[in-house]
């Protein structure tokens, strides 16, 4: 039996450069010249290892909520409700201006670039929004429950708090925002947080 041959290119680095692209540029602005070009491959190079562009930016986005969003999940895992708020908003002002990759939020950028056609991507970042969305409110009934916040309080709206707080951060950042000034956005942010202080991401 002739045996296929090898591919000639690391997937993971050629995922990783189809992922920045993707970043930049949004599913639409990212043109299959752009992706092949940064991964070093050719179309049927780039079909037979990821399949169409849908499929690779489905891949990417994995891959950019395992490795480049995780302050996420350091926020669920605070031990209290400030922590949580710290966490999550520093957190994403340090990702969304670190020098080694584009700025801002992929999910944030790809859903104001996607149109009616990218049917599949968007509900892909749904999919990813959602799921955090659950895990946040999960984790606030949690510390509800604790006494970390009144048994009245709205936990869905607290919830919807922090993400806009963060995607609106996500914008300054797209628009050249510093991680100092998006700290301090941060920083007024939790003022409004109804949770004391205590084990925070900063201690």
């Amino acid at each position: 039996m002739k045996m296929g041959r090898p591919r000639e290119f690391c997937v993971d680095k050629a995922l990783d450069a189809a992922l920045e692209v993707f970043w930049r540029k949004g599913f639409e602005g990212a043109s299959l010249t752009d992706l092949t070009e940064a991964m070093g491959i050719n179309r049927p190079s780039l079909y037979g290892a990821f399949g169409n562009k849908d499929e690779l930016f489905r891949k990417a986005l994995d891959r950019y909520v395992s490795e480049k969003v995780k302050y996420l999940s350091e926020a669920l895992a605070a031990p209290d409700a400030y922590g949580l708020a710290e966490r999550m908003l520093m957190g994403a002002a340090a990702m969304m201006t670190d020098p080694n990759h584009p700025v801002g939020c992929l999910a944030v950028k790809g859903m104001a670039t996607c149109s009616d056609q990218t049917g599949v991507v968007r509900e892909e970042l749904d999919k990813v929004k959602a799921n955090y969305e659950t895990a946040m409110l999960r984790r606030l009934t949690e510390l509800r429950d604790q006494g970390q916040f009144p048994a009245d309080t709205d936990l869905e709206g607290l919830m919807r708090y922090l993400t806009t707080i963060v995607q609106g951060m996500a914008i300054q950042a797209s628009n050249g925002a510093t991680c100092a000034q998006l700290r301090q956005v941060g920083q007024t942010a939790l003022q409004a947080w109804p949770a004391k202080q205590g084990a925070s991401a900063s201690a």
